[in-house]
């Protein structure tokens, strides 16, 4: 990593961190359409530079093979859920990461615990988990739509008034729990203005090719804007803790969220920096053993050691 890159990584994303105890009203808070220093014209260069960085993060990650991640992300109907892991994950290798995407619970999820399918899809150690959607949709969704929470079949004496508050203080003590076991958690909201969404809204239905993007259920939920604020700005103000931060990244640019959410994830797996592990003495040995051996099977005229051969080529 350039030297510097850290610091400049952690400067761009502060202003979207959402600081432990403070209370959050979205509207007033938080725009979305800052874009902060940056310009358009840099963008592809700038997304480059963190998937490059996350790779090189993501390989350290698995050889250590001691942290994992989890990384969160929320958003309403066309924030840019799917489009910002495709773009930011671009680089990294598949076998570590693992995507998860949480619909309409099924008959046996309901039959268990409200966080019980999150935690059966849970990164395991040196690998990256997303969530596109997670278990805060516990106080999302499931608080607009009352509906929702008949479904889950709780008892009468645990579903009060203060079930929200509850569910709040559970999470925060499940990701607490997560992180004092060595799995990181950082949460990305996706935040999109009610403009920029009917904008993308209509892109979906003007051109033929994204019809199949568009449901009429997103114009249903849309009715529920100013809800979904409210949800969103208490489950921000809630939530937001010093092992498991919220960070808002304004999305209706979608080049800015992507470039954002990347730098979420790269300084996360910095603030880890993981190591590759070190080869023990004897280790060492048994490599020195082979590398005669294989040297000694060398055709004639080839190189003992193609690899070094070729380095020592191009960098003369």
């Amino acid at each position: 990593m350039a030297p510097g890159t850290a610091e400049r990584i952690a400067r761009l994303i502060a202003p979207l961190r959402v600081k432990p105890g403070s209370r959050v009203d979205l509207a007033r808070d938080f725009d979305p359409r800052y874009k902060g220093p940056l310009k358009k014209k840099d963008s592809a260069e700038l997304l480059a530079v963190g998937v490059t960085l996350l790779a090189e993060y993501q390989q350290r990650l698995a050889a250590q093979d001691t942290y994992g991640v989890l990384l969160c992300l929320q958003a309403l109907d066309a924030g840019g859920k799917d489009g910002t892991i495709r773009h930011v994950m671009s680089g990294v290798n598949p076998q570590g990461v693992k995507v998860s995407s949480f619909k309409v619970p099924s008959a046996e999820e309901l039959g268990h615990d409200y966080l019980w399918r999150y935690a059966a899809r849970l990164p395991a150690r040196g690998d990256i988990a997303i969530f596109n959607r997670s278990h805060y949709e516990e106080v999302l969704v499931v608080r607009v739509h009352a509906e929702v929470l008949d479904r889950q079949r709780l008892p009468g004496d645990v579903r009060t008034a203060d079930i929200w508050e509850r569910r709040y203080r559970e999470i925060n003590a499940w990701e607490r729990y997560l992180t004092d076991n060595g799995f990181r958690v950082v949460k990305v909201f996706l935040n999109l203005s009610k403009e920029e969404q009917r904008t993308r809204f209509m892109k979906r239905i003007d051109l033929p090719e994204r019809n199949w993007k568009f449901s009429a259920a997103d114009v249903r939920e849309r009715r529920h804007w100013d809800e979904y604020q409210i949800a969103f700005s208490e489950m921000l103000s809630a939530t937001s803790t010093k092992w498991a931060p919220w960070y808002v990244v304004p999305a209706d640019r979608k080049w800015f969220a992507r470039i954002c959410t990347a730098a979420v994830l790269a300084h996360t797996l910095t603030g880890i920096d993981p190591q590759y592990p070190t080869v023990s003495d004897k280790a060492r040995k048994d490599l020195l053993t082979a590398r005669r051996e294989l040297e000694a099977e060398a055709p004639k005229g080839a190189a003992a050691d193609p690899y070094a051969a070729r380095h020592r080529s191009a960098g003369g």
